[in-house]
C-alpha cells in the first residue's frame, strides 16, 4: 500500500478489534443497539491529535534529545529537558537545559541551563557531557528521574564511546536538579563477557508499583568491536540513588552495531521491548520484564517489513491499546536522512507483534528536518505527549534555520461503534 502524506487531523479513528483493545460491556451494549439493517462495525478508539506550543532553538545552538516529564498535583507541571547541540557536526553536545509549562503545554518558559548538568572539564583532559536523557516522574518517590548516558570528548574534541556510562539525575518536587550520577553495573554479563561502555541513552523505562525501575541499557562486549548487546536492568530507587539489582536476557545480533537504544513498556500483563539496529528494528515480549522471547523483525500485519532502521522507536499506551511511534522508509521521504521523518504512529497487534498497517497515522509532519529522536510522556490512560527536537544537520532547505522542539498531545476521547 503506497503511503499518502496526511495533515494533522482533529480527530482520527484507529480501528481495532477485541483482540487488540479492551472493550467495556457498556460499549458492547451500545454497539448491539444499532439497527439490524446496519450490522455493527468493529469497535475502535477515537484519538485526538493536536500540536502544542513549541520551543525555538537559536542561531548558535539546536535543541536535541528533547523529552518531557509530567509532574502531577494540584498545580501540575510539564518539564522538557534538551541538549544544547552545535549545528556543524553530529554529537556536538554541551549543556542540558530545561523549559517548563504550567498551562498544559500551550506556552513554555525560556530554556534555562541546568547548573548540575553542564559539560565539565575533567582532570585527565576529557570533557564530559550528560546526554540522551529521558526524564520521567517516578510515582513512588514523587521525583523526576532522568536517565541517559555521558558523551566523552578527548581534549574537548574527539569522542570516545568506550568511556560512556549509565548516567542519571534527580529533581525533587520544588527543588533544583541534583548532580549527575552513575549507575554501578557488574563487570561481566551472564555469558561471561565484559560489560563495556554501558549506557541508557534514549531509552524508555518502566517503573514498578513498589518503586523498582526496569531500565533498558546497552553495552559492548569487546572494546575493538562496536557491537551492542541490550538488556533490562532491574534497579532499586529511593528518590536519591539508583542501584543495580539484576539484569535479564542479553539480546544481540552480530550484524552492524548490534541491538541498541531499547525501549520498554508494560501493557496488559506483558512487557514489550523495541530495539534499534543499523539495518532494521526488532521487537520482543516478556512476562516479567527481564526474561524475553526471541527477537523478531518489526513488520506490518500484511507481512511486509515495517521499514524502520537506524533510529529509535518508542511506545504509547492509551485507550486500552498499544501503539508504536517510529519513522520508516517508503513514506515519500527519500530526501530525509535515514528516512527519519515524518514521525508515525501505528497500533500494535500484541499477539503477532506486528503494526496494523491501516492504523498508521502521521503525528508530526515532515518539514525538511529529521524527527527520529523523540520521547513519550504518559499523562494518564487517556493522554500522552510526544516531544521531538528537529534535526537540521546536513539538510539543505532549512540548514542554518532555528530548529524547534515540537510537542504533540494525543488524547483518547471515547470508544466508538
Amino acid at each position: 500500500m503506497q503511503f499518502v502524506p496526511q495533515h494533522l487531523k482533529d480527530l482520527i479513528v484507529v480501528k481495532s478489534s477485541p483482540n487488540y483493545c479492551q472493550i467495556t460491556s457498556i460499549v458492547l451494549m451500545l454497539i448491539s443497539s444499532v439497527a439490524a439493517a446496519a450490522p455493527p462495525e468493529p469497535a475502535g478508539i477515537q484519538l485526538k491529535i493536536e500540536p502544542l506550543g513549541s520551543i525555538s532553538g537559536s542561531s548558535q545552538w539546536d535543541w536535541w534529545q528533547a523529552r518531557t516529564a509530567y509532574l502531577p498535583g494540584n498545580t501540575p507541571m510539564w518539564l522538557t529537558t534538551m541538549s544544547e547541540t552545535g549545528k556543524a557536526t553530529s554529537h556536538d553536545f554541551h549543556d542540558i537545559y530545561q523549559s517548563v509549562s504550567n498551562d498544559h503545554g500551550k506556552t513554555w518558559s525560556a530554556p534555562e541551563r541546568i547548573p548540575s548538568l553542564q559539560r565539565q572539564q575533567q582532570s585527565d583532559g576529557y570533557e564530559v557531557a550528560p546526554g540522551d536523557l529521558w526524564p520521567s516522574w517516578h510515582a513512588a518517590t514523587d521525583t523526576i528521574l532522568a536517565t541517559g548516558k555521558t558523551f566523552n570528548f578527548r581534549d574537548g574534541k574527539k569522542e570516545d564511546y568506550l568511556r560512556e556510562k549509565v548516567s542519571y539525575a534527580v529533581m525533587e518536587r520544588g527543588k533544583a536538579w541534583g548532580p549527575l550520577r552513575f549507575l554501578d553495573l557488574p563487570h561481566r554479563d551472564h555469558a561471561g563477557y565484559p560489560i563495556i561502555a554501558a549506557n541508557a541513552g534514549c531509552t524508555q523505562r518502566s517503573d514498578q508499583p513498589g518503586g523498582d525501575v526496569l531500565l533498558p541499557i546497552r553495552y559492548a562486549r569487546d572494546p575493538k568491536n562496536r557491537n551492542y548487546t541490550s538488556t533490562i536492568a532491574q534497579c532499586s530507587f529511593d528518590g536519591n540513588q539508583l542501584s543495580y539489582k539484576r539484569h535479564g536476557t542479553e539480546l544481540n545480533i552480530p550484524q552492524g552495531r548490534g541491538l541498541y537504544e531499547p525501549s520498554l513498556t508494560a501493557f496488559n500483563g506483558n512487557y514489550f521491548l523495541t530495539l534499534r539496529a543499523d539495518h532494521s528494528a526488532f521487537v520482543t515480549r516478556s512476562k516479567d520484564g527481564l526474561n524475553f522471547d526471541a527477537i523478531r523483525e518489526w513488520k506490518f500485519d500484511d507481512g511486509t517489513p515495517l521499514g524502520s532502521y537506524n533510529t529509535q522507536q518508542h511506545w504509547v499506551t492509551i485507550g486500552g491499546c498499544l501503539f508504536l511511534v517510529y519513522t520508516r522508509r517508503g513514506a515519500d521521504n527519500d530526501h530525509i536522512m535515514r528516512h527519519r521523518a515524518p514521525l508515525l504512529m501505528g497500533q500494535v497487534n500484541t499477539e503477532t507483534l506486528q503494526v496494523i498497517r491501516d492504523t498508521e497515522r502521521v503525528v508530526i509532519q515532515e518539514n525538511h528536518a529529521t524527527l527520529g529522536n523523540s520521547g513519550i510522556c504518559r499523562i494518564s490512560n487517556t493522554e500522552s505527549w510526544i516531544t521531538c527536537g528537529e534535526g537540521l544537520l546536513r539538510l539543505g532547505k532549512r540548514k542554518g534555520q532555528h530548529n524547534k522542539v515540537i510537542c504533540v498531545r494525543i488524547t483518547a476521547t471515547s470508544l466508538l461503534k
